[in-house]
């Protein structure tokens, strides 16, 4: 049964990702997306790691979940290729995705989310939701095994990509979303620099002082106390020495 005639054709989601999937039929070099023969809510996607990064030459397969509001709401990303940056099998936080309904703007589309999983990928995971912090040797490792993964549904996923064929130029949209996120890469990346600069001034033995300055008020209170009683102890201690071998 053809998927035309599972749904209903007035409606303008579906009527939004039969478009999207007669654009997205022919690979391109960076990515793949296709819906399933027999649900067109559910596509598997392939894209190609970002070249001058530890993913270049990576191919990395996953699905996308799209919900009945689409496009009012955004899709869910799941990677299944193991790749260092995100888990596998779950669904990930990123800015154009379920996670982030806030953020999604409905002009977007399934490759607009492609091209941001492809920038994302280099940039540092800062703790959100399914992300990962491998080395940069392991990614490297993980992206010359991904070669040779399979999908059950799909079958080699290094053939999906089509060598030397170009995507369509990007919009002013998916531009200025993709600065945004280069900029965002570059903020985090001075930061970490930042930290590590900080880290290694400090002497040993001696507190950050964005460590003390984290402290709540309160608890610095308690330190204090802490210490005076400590400090008051210790005097008490020496007068009742001096007392007793007087």
């Amino acid at each position: 049964m053809s998927l035309k005639s599972q749904y209903n054709l007035k409606s303008p989601g579906v009527k939004r990702l039969m478009r999207e999937a007669c654009e997205l039929a022919d690979p391109t070099e960076e990515y793949f997306a296709t819906p399933l023969e027999d649900n067109l809510f559910e596509w598997h996607f392939t894209v190609r790691g970002p070249p001058n990064t530890e993913f270049e030459d990576g191919v990395y397969h996953g699905r996308i979940l799209l919900p009945s509001e689409y496009p009012m709401q955004p899709p869910n990303i799941i990677l299944l290729t193991p790749n260092g940056r995100f888990e596998i099998n779950k669904k990930i936080c990123l800015s154009i995705s379920g996670h982030h309904p806030e953020s999604w703007q409905p002009s977007w589309s399934i490759r607009t989310a492609l091209l941001a999983l492809i920038a994302f990928m280099p940039t540092s995971a800062a703790g959100t939701i399914g992300s990962l912090e491998y080395t940069k040797e392991e990614r490297q490792a993980l992206a010359k095994k991904s070669k040779s993964w399979e999908c059950t549904i799909c079958g080699r996923i290094c053939d999906k990509l089509s060598q030397g064929a170009t995507s369509d130029p990007l919009t002013t949209e998916e531009s200025s979303m993709l600065n945004h996120i280069a900029l965002k890469a570059e903020e985090d990346s001075k930061t970490n620099d930042s930290v590590r600069h900080r880290t290694a001034g400090a002497s040993v033995g001696e507190v950050p002082e964005a460590f003390v300055n984290s402290i709540p008020q309160s608890n610095k209170d308690r330190l204090w106390e802490m210490v005076m009683w400590v400090l008051l102890g210790m005097i008490v201690l020496l007068i009742a020495r001096r007392f007793f071998f007087l």
